[in-house]
């Protein structure tokens, strides 16, 4: 083969091998095929008289967003999406903790290192956003959802493609997760108005960060819209 001919086809070799890609965002977010991941809702963090709350952190921000996510929630059952609830769960007595990861823990903001202690009500997700049968439950030791769980595994046993994220805090467990979604080869949604910081600046920096270089940011409405639609078209 002449040598002037190899570039030719090894462009076509590539664009034949180029992946199948989803564009658009109602695409993505199709009920068949997405996840909606309510992250660290839990009276620890969001209730007043909880550990949070007696660290000093301001919780107006995050119990903004539980009528968002509440509709969000309403909406995902209604159309079929699967909905997961990830929840931080320490082991007591710091068995699940590593040194690097309690030092960093013992010097967080307006937080505590026994967080969420496994089996406590402080552990419990909140009771507007509670699971109902048939909805996954991850228990996580880390910030990420995907860090030592089953849910990439549960993910793509159902023929998931789309997490969408929402939750606390927006900066910490939600971005380090739909970080770790997007590397570990899923399309990336953040509802803006269904996820946020102590720190809304944080939170701020975050969907900059994402839609330059993770995902779609979007909104609660025009997720509703796209599912209502999908919904509507299905009944016709």
């Amino acid at each position: 083969m002449p040598t002037g001919s190899q570039p030719n086809a090894h462009r076509r070799r590539s664009e034949t091998l180029e992946p199948l890609m989803i564009d658009t965002l109602a695409e993505r977010i199709d009920p068949t095929h997405t996840t909606i991941l309510l992250i660290d809702m839990q009276k620890d963090l969001v209730y007043d008289g909880f550990l949070c709350d007696q660290a000093g952190r301001d919780l107006t921000a995050t119990r903004s967003v539980i009528p968002t996510m509440g509709r969000l929630l309403s909406a995902a059952r209604a159309s079929g999406v699967l909905v997961c609830h990830v929840g931080f769960w320490t082991l007591p007595n710091h068995d699940s903790d590593s040194g690097p990861w309690l030092a960093q823990r013992r010097r967080s903001t307006y937080s505590s290192d026994v967080l969420c202690i496994a089996n406590t009500e402080g552990a419990d997700f909140i009771d507007e956003l509670a699971p109902i049968d048939g909805e996954l439950v991850i228990h996580k030791h880390r910030y990420s959802a995907f860090k030592g769980t089953d849910l990439d595994m549960t993910l793509r046993a159902r023929g998931i493609k789309t997490v969408i994220t929402t939750g606390v805090s927006t900066n910490v467990c939600v971005e380090s997760t739909l970080r770790d979604a997007f590397e570990t080869g899923y399309y990336v949604c953040i509802p803006s108005d269904a996820t946020a910081s102590w720190d809304m600046a944080l939170h701020d920096s975050t969907l900059q960060t994402v839609t330059h270089r993770f995902g779609l940011v979007t909104t609660t409405q025009e997720i509703e819209s796209i599912w209502v639609g999908n919904a509507a078209q299905a009944a016709e």
